[in-house]
């Protein structure tokens, strides 16, 4: 081994190393590692301690053999015992590690950490790059990593955006499914009274058992043959929609579900927004509603063409006939409108209609809804309607108060609540008889005739047995106020029934026969009372008093029971709580207002033998599902006053109308009282007047006046009473109401107190011979104004002749009878020429 040291002229440094002097260089701490055996060879000696020992044979001991061109690891000797430490060493010499100017190499420094260092590998190997330059991507790799990037938002975008969607896109309650639709209000029989479209909707829900199943089919073939398939959308017809958005155009395909979610949410918009929200509305609604409810749903909701909205309406408008009465093709005609009803309606656009008819039948085959030798015989409808039939609305005749009060029942009653009487699609079926309803309105018609035209009528009529309302005329304007139901005037006389059950009730010893003074101008409780004039008596009975209605009587009877017990009474009978609430001499003169229907009422409550029934106009309510939200059940009602007492007070009016020329054919027995309020302000004159009663089965009422505080007058210029216009209204409906019904008797009269006694002789200083304050209604000439010219002689001294339409028969008895017909048109007038003032004027004693 040759000598490392420099031997460069003059000595110098090794370039990188240090000088040092001449001589022994100092060793590395330990010795260097033996050389590296690198296999055999023909000239290469092992080392000793190194590999197999030489010769043949396994090598015992030592390492063991390694594979040709491995080098074996190196390790440290340990330095000898003995062996000089480094610092003791002297320059290096040959055969020592040269001393290296540069860095140490990996193992030299794995060797001064008594460490275990590998060898290095052998020069005729690859030699190894520690530090490889980075390969430089290519353009296909960006490419790549892009479609990864695009093909994962393509899959895990549509999943989280439909996650998101279920969280934030609520199903619409119950309240906000609700369509509205149209109620139908019927009369007592079953025949159409009113029809109710809210804002000109024409929609009648029908149940999917209803629809039949080709109609349904032909329905499915042409939206959605997958509909009880699919999961609620269609992803073909979303990349549809998708690509129409993209390009410009507009729509896409949705399922029957979409469809139902865009009516239901009422969002029409064509944008990518409304699908995105429509299909993930569509599967939620799909987990939450069965195929069958949301086709039924679909088929009711949907707008068919010509106003009508559902399959229903839309059967209606184009056949004129329910939707169960479709044919196979009939329902294909309309299931081929459904994309464009308008458009395709066969009035604008026959062969149009006639290519959807075609399509939807061949569709039909296609999903073998239907056997192609069925297709082959079907054929185009030619019986649709050219226009849709008229459908009568909310009347604007009479009937439109009996919808208006019946439908405040409903809503009153808590049947439905105001939201939900437009949306349940409700049958209302009222208790009205449709031709009593008919007899009252030409009763007013009759009698109202050539009458002022200022002049307005109510009259009620109640079964008494039940409080079912048979006949209601509030006016002839349906539109207009309501007479019967709204109109609230003081009844007069007619008021005095309620104050003898009250007095009967107060003290058990007053009778039909008990007497009373019954003169003119007595002072009661400081007012001064009179009667009507032209009648007085010194003593008479109740019954005499009741038929002649004598205020002063009336008044004395009031005052012996107390007001508030007259009060109370009427209360008991039937006038509602609200009304006649002011405690004084006056009520006994009915002073205070009262609607018509409230004494229609208490009347029917003692023809039941004081037993009071609520008065209803609705007896049914069903929803457009079939299911009965109301029926009227049937009670016994509630015994509001002694039964003998309401007996004793019907005996008392029995011979009311028969006195007062409005008695009913046949000799029917009835029971009944006039009533009529004088004008506030003018002398003579009458502002309103009354006729009630009842026979066992039917009580009414009925009411003149105006709708201000104009006097009502004749067409003659003659006040008018009770026992004339109404009176004669009246008399004509409940002949009329009661054609065909048996005379029917009241309960067997039983006397309470004082017994009816004979009729006494009474002072009648103007020869009048009609009742009370109703010998001044009966006044003018022919009774009431319609008769031919009051010719016919009169009862009393004097003929009582009138002129024409004057009929003023002046004579001071005049009872011009006008006739002998009991029909109260004209000819039966009573004429008391002088009239008179009427009780009212009395009535209010003050």
């Amino acid at each position: 081994m040759t000598d490392q040291r420099d031997h460069r002229p003059g000595g110098g440094p090794r370039p990188g190393g240090t000088d040092l002097p001449p001589g022994r260089r100092p060793g590395p701490p330990f010795p260097p590692p033996p050389p590296q055996y690198r296999g055999p060879g023909p000239q290469q000696q092992r080392p000793p301690g190194f590999g197999p020992p030489q010769g043949p044979g396994p090598r015992q001991g030592g390492p063991a053999p390694q594979p040709p061109g491995r080098v074996p690891p190196q390790r440290i000797q340990p330095r000898p015992p003995g062996a000089p430490t480094p610092e003791e060493r002297g320059p290096y010499r040959s055969g020592d590690m040269p001393l290296l100017t540069h860095e140490e190499t990996a193992s030299a420094a794995v060797a001064r950490n008594h460490a275990v260092a590998l060898a290095e590998r052998p020069e005729t190997g690859r030699p190894e790059r520690r530090n490889p330059a980075p390969r430089r991507r290519g353009v296909w790799a960006r490419v790549r990593r892009a479609i990864y990037v695009l093909l994962g938002l393509m899959i895990l975008g549509p999943v989280l955006a439909f996650v998101v969607g279920w969280m934030i896109f609520p199903v619409p309650s119950p309240d906000e499914l609700a369509v509205d639709q149209v109620s139908q209000f019927t009369f007592a029989d079953g025949s159409p009274l009113a029809t109710v479209r809210p804002e000109g909707v024409n929609r009648r829900v029908v149940l999917l058992d209803e629809i039949p199943e080709p109609v349904r089919d032909a329905v499915l073939a042409a939206e959605n043959r997958s509909f009880y398939s699919d999961p609620g959308f269609d992803i073909t017809g979303i990349l549809r929609a998708v690509y129409n958005q993209l390009t410009g155009g507009v729509g896409g395909g949705s399922t029957i579900t979409q469809q139902y979610v865009k009516v239901i949410t009422g969002e029409d918009d064509f944008s990518l927004v409304r699908k995105y929200k429509e299909v993930v509305l569509a599967v939620k609604i799909t987990r939450e509603q069965t195929k069958d409810e949301i086709l039924e749903n679909y088929l009711n909701v949907i707008y068919m063409g010509r106003s009508s909205y559902g399959i229903q309406a839309a059967s209606q408008s184009f056949f004129g006939k329910d939707v169960g009465d479709l044919t196979v093709s009939e329902g294909a005609m309309l299931a081929g409108m459904i994309q464009a009803p308008s458009r395709w309606d066969p009035a604008e656009d026959l062969e149009g209609s006639q290519r959807r008819w075609t399509y939807v039948m061949d569709q039909m085959v296609d999903a073998q809804f239907i056997t192609p030798q069925e297709r082959a015989t079907d054929v185009f409808p030619t019986n649709w309607l050219p226009e849709a039939p008229a459908v009568e609305g909310i009347p604007a005749d009479d009937r439109g108060h009996i919808y208006a009060r019946a439908r405040d029942e409903v809503i009153a009653r808590g049947i439905v609540t105001e939201g939900e009487f437009n949306t349940e699609g409700l049958t209302v079926t009222t208790t009205v008889d449709p031709a009593r309803q008919v007899e009252a309105v030409e009763a007013v018609k009759d009698q109202l005739e050539g009458q002022d035209p200022d002049l307005r009528t109510a009259l009620v009529s109640i079964d008494p047995r039940t409080g079912a309302v048979q006949a209601y005329y509030g006016g002839s304007d349906g539109q207009g106020t309501d007479y019967a139901g709204q109109g609230l005037r003081p009844p007069g006389s007619s008021f005095k029934p309620f104050v003898l059950a009250a007095a009967m009730a107060a003290d058990p010893s007053i009778g039909l026969g008990s007497t009373y003074d019954g003169s003119s101008g007595q002072t009661l409780a400081g007012t001064v009372v009179d009667n009507s004039e032209g009648f007085d008596c010194a003593r008479c009975t109740i019954q005499t008093a009741m038929t002649r209605s004598i205020n002063t009587i009336f008044y004395r009877l009031g005052l012996d029971a107390g007001p508030q017990r007259v009060i109370d009474t009427a209360h008991a009978l039937g006038i509602p709580e609200t009304e006649v609430t002011e405690a004084r001499g006056g009520v006994s003169l009915g002073d205070q207002d009262v609607h018509p229907i409230d004494m229609a009422s208490a009347y029917a409550t003692l023809a039941a033998g004081g037993v009071y029934h609520e008065p209803f106009l609705v007896s049914r309510v069903t929803a457009a599902d079939g299911r009965v939200l109301y029926e009227r059940a049937e009670s016994a009602g509630e015994q509001r006053i002694d039964p003998q007492i309401a007996r004793n007070v019907t005996e008392s009016m029995l011979d009311v109308a028969s006195t007062s020329r409005i008695g009913l054919s046949g000799g029917r027995v009835v029971a009944g009282k006039t009533g009529t309020q004088q004008h506030p302000t003018i002398d003579r004159q009458n502002k309103d007047a009354w006729m009630v009663g009842y026979t066992p089965s039917l009580a009414t009422a009925v009411w003149v006046g105006t709708d201000t505080s104009k006097p009502i007058q004749t067409a003659g210029g003659s006040p008018i009473y009770g026992r004339m216009i109404p009176g004669s209204i009246w008399q004509s409906y409940m002949n009329g109401a009661l054609r065909g019904v048996p005379n029917e008797a009241f309960p067997p009269f039983v006397a309470l107190g004082a017994p009816p006694a004979a009729e006494p002789t009474a002072s009648n200083d103007s020869g009048d011979e009609s009742s009370g304050d109703e010998s001044s209604d009966s006044g003018d000439g022919d009774g009431d104004g319609d008769g031919d010219d009051g010719s016919d002689p009169g009862s009393g001294s004097d003929s009582g002749s009138g002129s024409g339409d004057n009929d003023g028969g002046n004579g001071d008895n005049g009872n011009g009878n006008g006739g002998d017909d009991d029909n109260g048109n004209g000819d039966n007038g009573n004429g008391n020429g002088n009239g008179g003032d009427n009780d009212s004027s009395s009535d209010s004693g003050e």
